[in-house]
């Protein structure tokens, strides 16, 4: 196979013959195959030249239609050849990765019409995998035991063997399970408390067999956003214990959906406290022959995290529309953290001491040490409330701690923009009023390039757009008739996006008793794999999808999607998180909720016109939209030129 898709001259710039080859590819190679000319995505692949030949960060926003999938990849792979390392492709979620993978999708595309050999991997987040340990356990449990016990009986036979593996291939990703729901997934599959290094398995895991396969690609590996932050986040920790960084050395960072990133960069930079996990893994220390003062250590320390984690999960209180609880941090429970964390100081100072003796495995004490200097790390930062963000969540295992640093920028801009590569951040929306200083300052990015193209597609003729009157009595009730309306209107084919499972969940309960929609298949984000919902969706024309996570990345074009209902105006959730990015800004709702919200309703506004050819309605559901005409203006600013709004009376019942 020839390295590169052309004639190579190496007393040439690289980058500049790539562009002439991507130039040909534009204009004459796919255009032959069908596809249409379309200037945005020529303008793209030129701005994504300099990037690529200066090795800077670009902020490549370009609209619906554009095809910049295709200009980003074509670059990203040549690159790849030329310095012998992959491309990363990051994308927001799984259901991106399956949508930029399957057999009809852009690297297929361009594998089949310029007739190359592509090598693309992908690397799912851990969490996207069954854990042998919990699956174990599962199977035994009385009520879905059975169900679990199948899952088990199926995993390949070289799992459960000893001999050394002849053969082997990756196994257990979410996307083989697709009937189980959220909540049974979340009993069998990888968490963060899961102690791999202590497990018989791992060497057998399909999670541990995926990595290698993924980390032999040399032109594309696909992974998430969340995968490639842990990836960043835990590099040095991997190299002192021995270990490979989650990916290997890499040419080019492609962000799609970058405007995404932040979330994961927070959700990577987390600790995760948690009272079950800390006694499993101390307890070990009591099964050697230790001194009777570590013992005493141990034991306090188990009956103090307990009485700590009682408390927290007594002192927080739930957040509507956020999995997270607010702890309120009164003086009693900043006391109990710093006892907790004097009792782990001790436990330390032993185990240096029990190290000399060499009476307990080392191994075993590895673990113990790395799991005691996490916890400290993350206990400390309580000594400076102003620089953390905390909150409590429900595990499996039980209350749990969560613990951030407020200020992702400085890890960012050290570990990830200061290297010295192209690196691309790839959306329809990645501005706010023209600017991108609201992304760029929420992710520490200093210096960039940036460029803006429009769709090329004729919004004032494929879309139309509704604003439902409400009068501000029983506003869900006007919800679900506006609702019922558009539904009926398009008989089905609709996306209803909530911005919470809480306002999904309600619109489930309430839709059985309207009749009118009683012959229509609705889908329901959590039910199923998320992947195999929108398969559903797509093939099945009359069906509607309920979703919270689906704002971004859908692409169904054709007649299944035409009707997006915005169920209410996406503003960021008063969680721990957002209210700390509040209080820091000098007027919080135009520096934080507004710019948010903006961004993430294009998004959703963005899943109807997917081709030329497409036609259908966005309905938005605001009373806020009625009585603040600021409001009301910037969410008409969002809509393309010459999209009309139209007024919908909903017909309530009587």
């Amino acid at each position: 196979m020839e390295r590169y898709p052309f004639t190579y001259d190496p007393s040439q710039p690289f980058i500049s013959q790539v562009s002439e080859w991507v130039a040909d590819v534009f204009y004459d190679i796919l255009p032959e195959a069908g596809f249409e000319v379309r200037d945005e995505q020529i303008y793209m692949a030129f701005q994504l030249e300099r990037a690529f030949a200066e090795k800077q960060t670009i902020f490549a926003e370009a609209g619906v239609g554009t095809g910049k999938t295709l200009a980003y990849l074509l670059y990203a792979i040549c690159y790849a050849r030329y310095t012998r390392k992959p491309a990363i492709i990051a994308c927001a979620n799984e259901s991106l990765i399956e949508q930029l993978v399957k057999p009809e999708g852009d690297i297929a595309k361009l594998a089949q019409h310029l007739n190359l050999s592509i090598d693309a991997r992908l690397g799912k987040s851990p969490d996207q995998y069954v854990c042998l340990r919990k699956l174990d356990e599962a199977r035994y449990q009385p009520e879905e035991g059975e169900a679990f016990a199948q899952i088990y009986v199926e995993l390949p036979s070289f799992v459960h063997t000893h001999e050394a593996l002849q053969s082997f291939y990756p196994y257990g990703d979410r996307s083989t399970y697709p009937d189980l729901d959220d909540e049974q997934w979340a009993k069998i599959n990888w968490d963060t408390f899961q102690d791999c290094f202590a497990c018989e398995k791992q060497h057998r895991c399909g999670q541990t067999l995926s990595r290698n396969h993924y980390r032999q690609s040399a032109e594309l590996i696909i992974c998430s956003h969340d995968f490639y932050m842990e990836h960043v986040w835990t590099y040095e920790a991997r190299k002192r214990g021995g270990q490979l960084p989650l990916l290997p050395n890499h040419s080019s960072v492609i962000f799609d959906e970058g405007h995404l990133l932040e979330p994961a960069a927070q959700k990577a930079l987390t600790y995760k406290l948690n009272h079950t996990v800390f006694e499993d893994i101390i307890t070990r220390l009591l099964k050697g022959e230790i001194r009777e003062s570590l013992a005493v250590a141990v034991e306090e320390a188990i009956a103090q995290s307990e009485e700590l984690f009682t408390r927290l999960d007594e002192e927080s209180k739930a957040v509507v529309g956020s999995n997270r609880k607010e702890i309120h941090f009164h003086p009693e429970v900043l006391q109990a953290i710093h006892r907790f964390t004097g009792l782990v100081d001790w436990i330390e100072e032993e185990l240096a001491l029990e190290s000399g003796l060499y009476t307990l495995d080392e191994f075993q004490l590895r673990i113990v040490g790395e799991h005691l200097e996490m916890m400290q790390l993350a206990l400390q930062l309580f000594q400076d409330p102003d620089h953390v963000i905390s909150w409590m969540t429900e595990e499996v295992t039980g209350p749990t701690l969560i613990v951030m640093p407020k200020m992702v920028q400085e890890v960012l801009r050290e570990r990830v923009f200061s290297q010295n590569m192209p690196i691309i951040f790839s959306s329809a929306t990645l501005s706010v009023d023209g600017s991108f200083q609201f992304v760029a300052d929420s992710l520490g990015i200093e210096k960039y390039l940036s460029f803006s193209v429009p769709s090329p597609y004729h919004y004032e003729e494929q879309m139309q757009v509704f604003v439902p009157t409400l009068t501000g009595g029983d506003i869900f009730a006007e919800k679900m008739s506006a609702a019922i309306q558009q539904i009926s209107k398009t008989e089905g084919r609709a996306l209803l996006l909530f911005t919470s499972m809480e306002e999904m969940k309600q619109f489930k309960q309430a839709i059985v008793s309207y009749p009118e929609c009683a012959h229509l298949q609705f889908f329901y984000e959590g039910d199923q794999e998320i992947s195999h919902l929108i398969s559903s969706f797509q093939n099945d024309e009359h069906s509607s999808l309920c979703a919270v996570s689906l704002w971004e990345g859908l692409d169904i074009p054709g007649p299944s999607l035409s009707n997006v209902l915005i169920w209410s105006l996406p503003f960021p959730p008063n969680d721990p998180v957002f209210t700390a990015k509040r209080k820091g800004a000098e007027s919080a709702f135009d520096e934080v909720d507004l710019p948010y919200m903006l961004l993430r309703l294009r998004q959703g506004i963005g899943r109807l016109i997917r081709s030329s050819e497409d036609r259908g309605i966005v309905t938005i559901c605001s009373e806020e939209l009625h009585h603040n005409e600021k409001l009301r203006q910037h969410v008409k600013n969002i809509f393309p030129q010459g999209v009309e709004w139209n007024e919908l009376h909903p017909n309530l019942r009587p």
